[in-house]
């Protein structure tokens, strides 16, 4: 018994009971930070899923809505390009409810002149071989030109 007594109050044997304290302790410390550990992880798993699911979930009308900003961008530029087109056939429509501008475009295209005028055509060799060429081996009158013209308008306004 006395051995006993003595071993218990000894100072290995308290430096061993210390140890296996302090390592309980540790242990008891360890599990604690790896519970808090794994619940952090688990919480923050389920915080990146609801995440990625939002995203998935977004990604679509996302991708959507892009495209069709970029759709209506390009309908815009072709209706203000055809709003422009408009705007240049209303300036050419009255250009042409006016006699003056008419007859200008017959002197210049058709070679008109006016009654009491004389016409003189004066051709130059050298400075369009290759349009009188064209003309030639057409074998088209200038009035065969004029009609085509004409038949083109009509079709364009049907």
């Amino acid at each position: 018994m006395a051995t006993q007594n003595r071993d218990r109050f000894s100072t290995a044997t308290r430096l061993r009971l210390l140890g296996e304290q302090t390592a309980a302790r540790v242990y008891r410390s360890q599990n604690r930070r790896q519970a808090r550990r794994s619940r952090l992880t688990g919480r923050a798993a389920f915080l990146a899923l609801v995440v990625c699911s939002m995203i998935v979930a977004l990604a679509y009308p996302m991708r959507q809505y892009v495209s069709q900003r970029g759709e209506i961008a390009e309908q815009e530029r072709l209706a203000e390009e055809a709003a422009a087109r408009v705007e240049e056939l209303r300036d050419e429509k009255a250009r042409l409810q006016d006699d003056a501008y008419i007859r200008r475009l017959a002197r210049e295209h058709l070679h008109y002149v006016m009654p009491g005028e004389t016409a003189f055509t004066m051709n130059d060799p050298e400075a369009a071989p290759e349009r009188r060429q064209d003309q030639e081996g057409s074998g088209r009158p200038w009035y065969s030109n004029v009609w085509d013209g004409v038949d083109r308008a009509v079709q364009q306004d049907r």
